[in-house]
């Protein structure tokens, strides 16, 4: 069977449909579950129809996926093993899709049902930390708990925690700025059930309803394309290993830079050699582990696999000169490279500023030629978003307008919560840190509620604390559970 110029069996074309199947799905359950947080303020207020509201935030959607760059959608990633990132075509990488898919897609719908705004962020990272810690306990020579990349796991942990308190906060304080300021009663009240707002207060709240959908878009949308670039480079290494469209200038560029950066390392391990390309990346992939340490070998080992780079690419005017093997070989070498001298970088262990100046440098231009999205993926993935908004909004409307406070939302409150919400998620996708809309978006809704005076429906809080605090360590155990039963299966059909 021919996909995308590659010859493939049918059981891999079959993989492969079912993996990006359920990656899309995932993405599906998540326009209906997060998305639906855009909608409700413009839903709730009637200052859209439904039908109106759900087609105008996709098309934001799928306007934010396509202005996305990607940082997010590989910062996700980071977080999984890397023997299972640079082996996703095998049983194991499998397995790893799978499971953390179905993972969240089994929390995210079961939330969704009772009409809880829990976060499919959380859900997604508790899956990828269950397989990381399944893989270490099964995979044989690991220590259990090292398939996690606890430092990346710490730092996107760190901003799931910190962005609701921001959301809280800030829309609090938005609020009482906003009635300082702005002395007009009828942006104050309640929604009436029988017309829609002022044409002024339907323009603000369509603003912040456009802002929260974008804002969305380009940064929950990555996830799933960050895992759809995953099963592809796993089934068709050919095609996505590298970006075959980096032109001649680029390719010229990185090996010259490699080169350049060999001899740099290999004087800072003066008298080390490998004993061959594989156990350079052997060394590396130890090194990237939680637990690794640099030593000289470290260093010898990058100049190593740059000098590999170098030989790959010199006198190739493009990417598509290497057969499939080179390619994949190339993915794995500046993969293994960039993240070694990331890792040195931010533990600050190379002294010398010009080597860290060039360390940067390069691993942003390798980086360039693993760490690309195709326009069909991001279109794939914001029409996903987009018909899920569209099928499962009403649940989470509800929730958001009428059981965080013990008053019905106000126009004032729900703009400062989407202001808020959109303002937060723009600036964590600078940052290439996954945020949630859920999470911030509700906290700002009942940060509102807290500054006027509303008071906050006890029941509802308490639902959406045991929904925060149970999503981690319910979708840890879903995620380790089936990558065991998943792997188990593909290596009874001869799938290692």
């Amino acid at each position: 069977m021919n996909i995308f110029g590659e010859t493939i069996s049918v059981s891999s074309a079959f993989f492969l449909l079912l993996a990006l199947g359920l990656a899309l799905s995932f993405e599906f359950v998540n326009g209906f579950h997060d998305t639906a947080n855009a909608v409700a303020t413009v839903i709730y207020t009637h200052s859209l129809k439904p039908i109106y509201a759900v087609v105008w935030s996709g098309l934001w959607n799928l306007t934010g996926v396509l202005h996305s760059a990607g940082t997010v959608a590989f910062g996700v990633v980071a977080l999984l093993p890397v023997e299972l990132v640079l082996n996703v075509g095998s049983g194991a990488g499998f397995a790893m899709v799978f499971a953390l898919l179905i993972s969240a897609i089994i929390w995210n719908l079961g939330t969704w049902y009772f009409g809880l705004p829990a976060s499919s962020t959380h859900a997604l990272v508790g899956a990828i930390m269950g397989v990381g810690l399944a893989n270490s306990l099964l995979a044989p020579g690991h220590v259990f708990g090292e398939g996690v990349n606890w430092a990346k796991a710490s730092e996107v942990g760190t901003t799931l925690l910190i962005s609701p308190i921001v959301g809280f906060g800030c829309a609090a304080l938005l609020l009482l700025l906003a009635k300082v300021l702005i002395k007009r009663h009828d942006l104050y009240m309640a929604p009436d059930k029988e017309k829609a707002p002022p044409l002024w207060i339907r323009g603000l709240l369509i603003l912040t309803c456009t802002s929260v959908s974008f804002g969305h878009g380009s940064n929950d949308g990555q996830k799933g394309m960050g895992l759809i670039m995953l099963i592809v480079i796993g089934i068709l290494p050919a095609s996505f290993a590298v970006d075959l469209s980096t032109n001649q200038a680029s390719i010229q560029q990185l090996a010259q830079t490699t080169d350049t950066i060999s001899s740099q390392m290999d004087q800072q391990a003066p008298g080390v050699a490998m004993a061959g390309f594989q156990v350079a990346a052997d060394e590396l992939s130890s090194y990237l582990m939680t637990t690794g340490k640099d030593t000289p070998r470290t260093y010898a080992a990058i100049g190593t696999k740059c000098r590999e780079i170098s030989e790959l690419i010199a006198g190739k005017q493009s990417l598509t000169e290497l057969n499939p093997s080179q390619r994949t070989l190339l993915r794995s070498d500046l993969y293994l490279t960039s993240e070694a001298m990331k890792k040195l970088n931010k533990n600050h262990k190379l002294e010398d500023p010009a080597l860290q100046k060039s360390a940067s440098v390069l691993a942003g231009r390798m980086d360039k030629v693993t760490k690309f999205i195709p326009i069909w993926v991001k279109i794939a993935v914001a029409l996903a978003l987009g018909f899920g908004t569209m099928i499962g909004w009403k649940r989470i409307v509800v929730t958001v307008g009428e059981k965080i406070g013990k008053e019905h939302l106000t126009y004032a409150q729900g703009a400062a919560a989407e202001i808020v919400a959109a303002g937060t998620i723009l600036a964590a996708d600078n940052f290439g840190l996954p945020v949630s809309t859920t999470h911030v978006l509700s906290s700002g809704v009942a940060g509102t509620m807290a500054a006027n005076r509303s008071g906050l429906q006890a029941e509802t809080l308490r639902n959406l604390l045991l929904a925060w605090v149970l999503t981690l360590p319910v979708t840890v155990l879903l995620g380790a559970g089936l990558f065991a039963f998943t792997l188990n299966i593909l290596i009874r059909l001869g799938m290692n």
